[in-house]
């Protein structure tokens, strides 16, 4: 039985399981490797588990707190064995993500305030943008809250044409200009129309570019500037969509576009397909910016609003 609160539908733990079973698959593998023939928790032991963590893409600096932290109990302790290795392991990364801003929610929700609620979503193309926008408006919409789909990446036609679909499958209203018109007046025209609807929720797409970070926080910058003619605390929210499977890419990612617009919600897909799910551990621990969502699975439920309890839970029970 979980030690944690069980908050997550039965289905959704289950999804959330299997998303990680490459993961955690990997991760144990290696911590055998690394714990064989060892009965106590020694240097040598902790210099393996540093490897193993690193390898496991959660990141130096997050690997080095742990180690720091495993070291202090086992010099508190005098005495820790190998076989609880595995426990000690679970509580102080619970501990560390605890420390980040981190989720405890289980369901998608609209926080309290004007509405409606602006969420600007970035990230370079390929990471799973469009599809978590299809995905977060199909959540929204079964929550009973009005979306409109803006679509602002206006550099690749298929950008436009694949959330079209999105917004078809899931029965929302998206507003969209050619391919090469400016991506703030795609903005202000979404901000427009979801205020003479009424609506609850707008999800603003942005192009995936990268190549030039003074250009992104230029647009990005424009982009906001416009929309707030409509909406004055527009984007409350600016979500950086992150591909889990890139591993310690998507830590350089972070960095590109923490430093050229205020990201204030992560959501890290595609770790389903992967086995680099540490990298949700650092990225919360390294950034100190709640990783909001994650993507476990193809289907149009599997992103899952993230649960740090849950998520460690999964991960090594």
């Amino acid at each position: 039985m979980s030690v944690f609160k069980r908050i997550f539908s039965k289905e959704k733990k289950q999804t959330l399981d299997k998303g990680l079973e490459k993961s955690k698959s990997s991760f144990f593998e290696k911590l055998g490797k690394a714990v064989a023939g060892k009965s106590k928790v020694d240097d040598d032991v902790l210099d393996n588990l540093e490897e193993v963590l690193v390898t496991s893409d959660v990141g130096v600096n997050t690997t080095l707190k742990i180690i720091e932290r495993i070291e202090e109990r086992v010099a508190r302790d005098k005495y820790l064995g190998t076989e609880e290795l595995n426990q000690i392991l679970r509580e102080e990364i619970a501990g560390l993500l605890s420390e980040s801003n981190t989720g405890e929610d289980s369901e998608i929700a609209l926080p309290e305030g004007s509405r409606p609620h602006v969420i600007m979503v970035v990230g370079v193309n390929g990471v799973g943008k469009t599809t978590t926008i299809g995905k977060l408006a199909n959540q929204y919409k079964a929550k009973g809250y009005k979306v409109v789909l803006g679509a602002a990446d206006t550099f690749r036609a298929a950008a436009i044409d694949q959330l079209q679909v999105w917004a078809d499958r899931t029965d929302v209203p998206i507003v969209r200009q050619d391919m090469g018109s400016d991506p703030a007046s795609v903005a202000f025209d979404t901000l427009q129309s979801a205020v003479n609807q009424q609506a609850d929720v707008v999800i603003i797409d942005t192009a995936g570019r990268l190549h030039n970070k003074v250009n992104l926080m230029n647009e990005l910058t424009k982009i906001k500037r416009v929309m707030q003619k409509v909406v004055p605390d527009a984007p409350q929210e600016v979500l950086l969509v992150l591909d889990g499977s890139t591993g310690q890419n998507a830590f350089e990612q972070a960095k590109q576009f923490t430093a050229a617009t205020e990201v204030n919600a992560l959501a890290v897909t595609k770790l389903d397909g992967t086995a680099k799910g540490g990298v949700v551990i650092g990225i919360s621990d390294q950034f100190q910016i709640p990783v909001k969502y994650i993507g476990v699975g193809e289907g149009i439920e599997d992103l899952q609003v993230f649960n740090k309890h849950e998520f460690v839970d999964s991960f090594f029970n």
